[in-house]
């Protein structure tokens, strides 16, 4: 039987918010505080917003990364307690997700290099609807689409704007990619494709001086894009941790049913 995983030396990070500071406060008085190079584990105190943060940071550290929700949106968080964090690590599940990578090419030649864990989106940067055009592994597959724009989404990121855009829940070890369009126009009926996760994934933009387009990573933007190349990087692997009976897989399966 493998013995569980010890998480001695904890590193705290929190959002600003006035719960989340007062978390890190009984945390750190009862359990100490690591720097993130020579801990163990990385504990997050606050929403979805800080958690993504947390992994874009700690993306190639191969730290593993447990969330307590003290913020806003707790999706990716596991419920806060100050009792007994360090059974609570050792007993937690461990899920591994891999980041999009996105290279955008500007309307300079510029090339915009970002990864992102929850989705790559395209959007109109004006009043005119974006007209793309979309190939996967590197065959035509639409030769128009006509929208507010269109997202690539992993199974972690599937129940976040994807889900908004009505787009499909993945569930977390599923070897695909949701393909969302925003609010399309034409062809109206289209919803969009599930991917396998190896795809690559090219959005051309058309009518790019008149109909500029912008393309975001999570929360890193690039402006004026004409070409859009997006896989899924498994050179990084990031190690999420959740309470039994909690875990990532559980959380998504019960968002297809509605609670």
């Amino acid at each position: 039987m493998t013995s569980p995983k010890r998480y001695d030396r904890i590193a705290f990070v929190a959002s600003q918010g006035a719960e989340a500071q007062a978390a890190l406060a009984q945390l750190t008085a009862l359990y100490g505080d690591h720097d993130p190079a020579d801990a163990d584990v990385v504990v997050a105190l606050g929403g979805d917003g800080l958690m993504l943060q947390t992994l874009h940071q700690h993306m190639r550290s191969d730290k593993p990364i447990y969330g307590m929700h003290r913020g806003t949106v707790g999706f990716l968080m596991n419920e806060f307690s100050t009792v007994d964090l360090h059974a609570r690590l050792a007993a937690a599940k461990e899920t591994v997700i891999h980041p999009l990578l996105m290279r955008a090419t500007d309307v300079h030649g510029v090339v915009h290099l970002h990864h992102a864990i929850n989705e790559v989106s395209l959007f109109r940067q004006t009043h005119q609807a974006a007209r793309l055009r979309i190939l996967i592994d590197e065959q035509p597959r639409m030769p128009e689409l006509i929208a507010d724009g269109i997202m690539v989404a992993t199974p972690a990121g599937s129940t976040a704007y994807n889900l908004s855009a009505q787009g499909p829940i993945l569930p977390i070890n599923a070897a695909l990619l949701a393909l969302t369009p925003i609010s399309a126009f034409r062809p109206r009926r289209w919803r969009g494709a599930l991917l396998p996760n190896t795809a690559y994934v090219v959005i051309e933009v058309l009518e790019g001086d008149k109909r500029p387009v912008a393309a975001v990573a999570d929360h890193d933007e690039a402006r004026d894009v004409r070409r859009v190349e997006v896989l899924s990087d498994k050179t990084i692997s990031m190690r999420m941790l959740f309470d039994p009976g909690h875990s990532l897989e559980e959380r998504i399966l019960r968002e297809q049913f509605g609670y």
